[in-house]
């Protein structure tokens, strides 16, 4: 994408892109069934998160699986004998009866999956984050907008109750106007910072060139599924670190709060020199929102590895593995996973919080299922996910560009930097398309 790319454009190849596979869904939509009445799914990627979300649909109809790693395909085929097997998804959206699909793969193909399944009609639940590029981000979102298919991504804590207290607090204006976000965790990076010299064959099980799907090719290293370093997502071929995996789950807390959308300015800091194959060992990335309606512009700030916000007093945020501390005018809200405090605590020792209106969670994966069935909406629908996931993206490619940005999200490029352009979108392999 080069900087005269402009929305026409844009939309227009988005139109004839994977044409030829599929019809591109609206009317080939998969019908919405009766609440009682089970889906078909397919299962794209069954290991690690693929076995978790496929444990959370197992109420309905498994009726296809798919990897890349035989070893877990045959695994999961025990469980679901009656499944039909495919090592390559796009096989596996050729079979007729499937309602609904689990995409869980590696980062760099959950969006060619998704878009390849929405325009066969199918509903999709996408694991985070929803795309390797800013670019596809954007495409996850045409493309859902067009089929009108029930969608999801795996942000699992967006269905909790704590998260659903924080959103009205902020809402309400417990603490005021806010004008800063600060979200951290900490996640580093472990393992080889560049590409291994070795070449070791891989394993009979597994179809490597499947696995590397539209990324560039290079030779099987056990290195890149090591769980210690993090494995596939901290290389630039297939993940984006610590802020495109865990960035869904934290950042989606003040996005969801504050009704965040394109930012207007990133900039992002980390150790130098840039390293061109892999994530930082830390990294800072600075968002400017403009004003929404009556809430003022606000900053919000990712810090990882070891970099976190400044202490508010009385409070060590040292011993907070990951969170998110939102400063208004009256006050400051920090949160985690599981609770929240607002400080300075003896200015809110009578705080009554607001009586809750944000409805209880059918269950994250419920949400979708329910989705499907009836069309009803989903609060981490592609939409939603794929604003989040752009906007999270655009703080990888300030990095790795080495320039504040200035982003314009309706032709989809920066006016400042036409350098950056080459990080908003990567170029796929032969024979892979979105």
């Amino acid at each position: 994408m080069n900087r005269h790319t402009n929305r026409r454009d844009f939309l227009k190849h988005s139109a004839l892109a994977g044409a030829g596979f599929c019809v591109a869904a609206g009317a080939a939509a998969a019908e919405a069934r009766g609440p009682n009445e089970k889906l078909n799914i397919g299962i794209i990627g069954v290991h690690s998160r693929g076995a978790a979300n496929m444990a959370s649909v197992s109420g309905e109809n498994i009726v296809a699986l798919c990897d890349v790693d035989e070893k877990y395909l045959a695994e999961a085929a025990k469980k679901y004998p009656r499944a039909k097997t495919y090592v390559d998804w796009r096989k596996l959206l050729e079979q007729k009866d499937i309602d609904a699909v689990t995409v869980s793969t590696a980062e760099h193909t959950h969006a060619l999956a998704s878009v390849m399944a929405m325009q066969c009609g199918k509903h999709v639940y996408c694991e985070k984050p929803l795309a390797h590029s800013v670019y596809e981000a954007r495409r996850m979102r045409e493309v859902s907008r067009q089929t009108k298919v029930a969608t999801q991504m795996g942000t699992q804590i967006h269905a909790t109750d704590n998260y659903r207290r924080v959103v009205e607090l902020v809402r309400s204006d417990a603490i005021g106007p806010v004008r800063e976000a600060h979200v951290w965790v900490e996640q580093g990076i472990e393992g080889p910072r560049s590409r291994p010299s070795e070449t070791p064959p891989a394993p009979e099980n597994l179809h490597w060139d499947l696995w590397l799907g539209p990324a560039p090719w290079r030779p099987y290293h056990p290195c890149y599924f090591e769980r210690r370093s993090m494995s596939w997502q901290n290389w630039w071929d297939f993940g984006n670190g610590a802020l495109g995996d865990m960035g869904s789950h934290l950042i989606d807390l003040p996005f969801w709060a504050l009704e965040l959308q394109y930012p207007t300015t990133i900039e992002a800091e980390g150790p130098l020199p840039v390293r061109p194959e892999t994530y930082p060992d830390w990294l800072i990335v600075r968002w400017e929102h403009p004003a929404r309606g009556k809430r003022p512009p606000v900053k919000l700030t990712w810090y990882d590895g070891h970099q976190r916000p400044k202490s508010p007093a009385g409070i060590d945020l040292a011993k907070w593995h990951l969170g998110i501390m939102f400063v208004g005018d009256k006050g400051t809200l920090l949160a985690n996973y599981a609770r929240w405090i607002l400080l300075p605590e003896g200015e809110f020792k009578d705080f009554q919080p607001p009586k809750p209106w944000l409805a209880p969670s059918l269950g994250h994966h419920q949400e979708w299922i329910h989705a499907c069935k009836t069309g009803a909406p989903t609060l981490c629908n592609f939409d939603y996910s794929g604003a989040l996931v752009e906007h999270n993206l655009l703080g990888t490619v300030a990095f790795r560009a080495g320039k504040k940005l200035h982003w314009d999200p309706q032709a989809l490029t920066v006016r400042n930097c036409p350098e950056a352009d080459r990080f908003l979108r990567q170029p796929y392999r032969s024979g892979w398309t979105i």
